[in-house]
């Protein structure tokens, strides 16, 4: 007989560097026998997390359940992208018990949401629920959220200022459609950042929801799946800054890829991506490195000026050894050729 019972999804949102694939590796190390599987869509046209989650394939979650989406924003691709990937995973045997949906950090999940409504699919999933993380420290720094004193600032000296910034607008819109918000990297804010990005948290949010902090994506899976909100049912529930619109644009935000030789000194270069964010805001940097004389391969994760680096895997055999770097930030700071003599040094 087969078995009629609809999957849950779960859509984790959540600005740019705010601990998606980290979670997501967790859940899928501690699925509790729930054979799960990944959809991970990339801003950019370098995957690198989706190749980070495969790292992580085991038994209920095989390699070939980790399905990579890069260079485009599903929502806005449902017919050509999203709905052959949902059937493809549907049609696994086995089937998976739950479906995971890591959307790029600039992705508004409200259009995602409507995606659910679509008749090849709106009998087969629902959304168990959307979580939305948000970064303890950045958040407390106001780096994701509106600064009112500054924006009336701004509109005093420029009256044709009228307007929140695409990056604040982001964040609420997250917010706005979340049944759960997930405050990481809590370690790095400590309680008083932490408590600031609460309260930040709870001024923008339209609806009150669940705030769980976590540290390095470590969290009971049950916790956070097995909601049964039904989300794709509750859109009006969910007001955003788009609502009204067709559908929309990524214009605010733009990426490059650099690409180059082996690298001598792993901290130079960490030095010259903080640079990128100081001098030329830049909001994240990604890829892998090869370092001269190492045979392991060196993972580059970069929010802003915080730079994290860890070899994650030897090179293989068939595999040019070549630094690769993803540069994002909003349109109007992409200057190819800065960006490139910054990172060449």
């Amino acid at each position: 007989m087969s078995d009629l019972s609809k999957v849950p999804v779960t859509i984790v949102t959540g600005f740019l560097g705010a601990g998606k694939t980290t979670l997501i590796s967790h859940l899928i190390r501690n699925a509790g026998g729930r054979r799960l599987a990944v959809v991970v869509n990339e801003f950019g046209s370098l995957g690198v997390d989706g190749d980070i989650l495969a790292a992580c394939a085991i038994p209920d979650c095989p390699a070939e359940n980790i399905v990579e989406l890069a260079n485009g924003c599903i929502c806005c691709t449902v017919a050509d992208d999203f709905i052959p990937t949902v059937e493809t995973l549907l049609a696994l045997d086995p089937r998976p018990d739950h479906i995971l949906i890591e959307t790029s950090g600039l992705a508004l999940p409200k259009p995602l949401l409507k995606a659910f409504d679509w008749p090849a699919i709106r009998s087969r999933i629902t959304v168990d629920g959307v979580l939305a993380l948000a970064d303890a420290e950045a958040v407390a720094a106001g780096r994701f959220a509106p600064d009112v004193a500054a924006l009336d600032a701004q509109r005093a000296a420029d009256p044709g200022i009228d307007h929140e910034t695409p990056l604040s607008e982001v964040f609420e819109d997250q917010l706005a459609c979340a049944d759960m918000v997930l405050l990481t990297k809590v370690d790095l804010a400590g309680p008083e950042g932490v408590a600031a990005a609460r309260a930040v948290i709870a001024a923008e949010s339209q609806r009150r929801v669940p705030v769980i902090e976590l540290t390095e994506g470590v969290i009971d899976p049950n916790l956070i799946l097995g909601l049964s909100a039904a989300a794709e049912d509750d859109i009006a529930a969910r007001p955003s800054h788009h609502d009204g619109d067709d559908d929309h644009e990524h214009e605010d935000f733009d990426s490059i890829v650099v690409e180059w030789g082996e690298i001598a000194d792993p901290a130079a270069l960490a030095a010259r991506i903080e640079s990128l964010a100081r001098e030329q805001n830049i909001l994240r940097v990604k890829g892998y490195a090869a370092v001269a004389g190492k045979p392991m391969r060196m993972l580059v994760q970069a929010v802003g000026a915080r730079v994290r680096h860890q070899y994650d895997r030897p090179w293989r055999p068939d595999e040019a050894r070549r630094t690769t770097m993803v540069v994002i930030a909003e349109h109007d700071h992409i200057d190819a050729d800065a960006i490139r003599a910054t990172l060449l040094g």
